[in-house]
């Protein structure tokens, strides 16, 4: 089984390695930015495309680990070259965080082509990427789910079919805008420790004896407190998932203050250039002294 990758960044790199541990025939692929997909294929020995059509003829699946929803509406919908020119008969694996809506859009193209396609969302970071130790979320037929099903479990110590196309993206949009809550809610827990003069690592251990205690304190307490910010998941990517989050809560007339609040404050971060730190960034807005805006909303 030949197997191609569309978006070799952090995550769809680690992907592709692990799938090249794993025996899997991983041979070619294809990223906006040449040099990256050009370093990449050197490492697995396989071709970097110029052209998604021509990824698509040499792969008979296809993963793709694309920025936002402009990304892949012209992966797949772009005129001339895009990834369906040569689609019939193949099945295309996205894992890209994007809205609900365009994951059935190219459920609907890809049918169309005659090939067949679904969402593989990812609650996980780039370590487990490497290890195999996703959490996939995945929406589509269930014909097209148990046919991807042994590749995936070889990337996911959990492999979950939630429904239809668009139902795991729905999900997914649920998962980072509580995850950005609580990182966002740790910062200013931890901010506002520091300002009193606490020990923060004595409150970091109460708060993970308490009602405190979150996932986010495991993966970002101590980065927060460290101002260690290396990216496993970006500012930028937190301001748009819970832009997802926010106009699917919109199309429903339902109002969400915290996710609200969230995003403004992502917002921020990449507005001031901080969009390519991790997540746990957010806390150089809240500690006081720590940025140029620390406390103007307290």
């Amino acid at each position: 089984m030949n197997i191609g990758f569309v978006g070799v960044g952090r995550m769809g790199a680690n992907m592709a390695r692990r799938l090249k541990d794993r025996g899997f025939h991983v041979t070619a692929v294809y990223d906006t930015n040449r040099a990256t997909a050009t370093s990449l294929a050197t490492e697995l020995g396989c071709a970097a495309s110029q052209d998604l059509s021509e990824l698509t003829a040499e792969s008979d699946v296809i993963f793709t680990v694309v920025t936002d929803d402009n990304a892949m509406r012209q992966i797949f919908s772009g005129s001339g070259d895009n990834l369906l020119v040569n689609g019939r008969g193949k099945l295309f694996i996205n894992c890209a965080t994007i809205s609900p809506q365009v994951h059935i859009e190219v459920e609907k193209l890809a049918g169309k082509a005659g090939a067949q396609a679904l969402e593989a969302c990812m609650a996980s970071s780039i370590t487990q990427a490497r290890e195999g130790k996703l959490y996939l979320m995945c929406g589509g037929t269930e014909e097209t789910f148990r046919k991807a099903e042994p590749i995936l479990k070889e990337l996911g110590s959990v492999v979950r079919y939630i429904g239809k196309a668009g139902e795991a993206a729905k999900v997914k949009a649920l998962v980072n805008m509580v995850m950005n809550i609580n990182t966002a809610g740790l910062a200013e827990g931890l901010a506002l420790g520091a300002a009193l003069g606490l020990d923060l690592e004595m409150v970091r251990t109460v708060f993970s004896q308490t009602g405190a205690n979150s996932r986010v304190l495991e993966t970002d307490g101590e980065d927060m407190q460290n101002r260690e910010h290396s990216c496993f998941f970006s500012a930028a990517h937190a301001s748009k998932d819970s832009g997802i989050a926010l106009d699917l809560a919109r199309s429903l007339d339902l109002e969400l203050p915290l996710a609200r609040a969230t995003k403004e404050q992502y917002d921020r971060m990449v507005a001031e250039g901080l969009g390519e730190l991790d997540k746990s960034g957010i806390a150089e807005l809240t500690f006081k002294d720590r940025h140029k805006h620390s406390g103007d909303r307290v």
